[in-house]
């Protein structure tokens, strides 16, 4: 493993692609730990922005073109950009199921599934995890 490739990647892959591990690592801690409770909702607040962070700074990746310079993960951006609001306005309404899913569903997706794309031959994160 080597952080070579996605150091010499750019600023903008670089802080998409630590935005979107921190956020993995964060997401994992919050599954596991007590719903509710003012470290949940503090370390919450750090999910949502770091996931901004990621949706964001995909707008300045290109690497991928079907559409201009954008490609159907852009999609995967602004369906983050749209939900992340909405969870956060479920948890506040005391719609915890609403909420709960809604961030299950942006943890799997946007994360989960998105990153293991990164993982594809060819791909930054593949260079950085499997060499070259």
């Amino acid at each position: 493993m080597s952080f070579a490739p996605l150091l010499d990647a750019g600023p903008a892959i670089l802080l998409h692609a630590l935005a979107a591990m921190a956020a993995f690592a964060l997401g994992l801690v919050q599954f596991a730990a007590p719903k509710g409770t003012l470290p949940h909702r503090t370390l919450g607040w750090i999910w949502v922005a770091l996931m901004v962070a990621v949706a964001a700074s995909s707008f300045w990746i290109h690497t991928i073109r079907l559409v201009g310079p954008w490609s159907p993960i852009h999609l995967l951006s602004i369906y983050t950009l749209a939900v992340l609001p909405l969870a956060v306005w479920a948890a506040r309404r005391h719609r915890i199921a609403a909420h709960r899913r809604a961030m299950i569903m942006l943890f799997s997706g946007a994360l989960v599934i998105a990153g293991l794309f990164t993982l594809l031959p060819g791909r930054i994160m593949h260079r950085v995890v499997f060499g070259s």
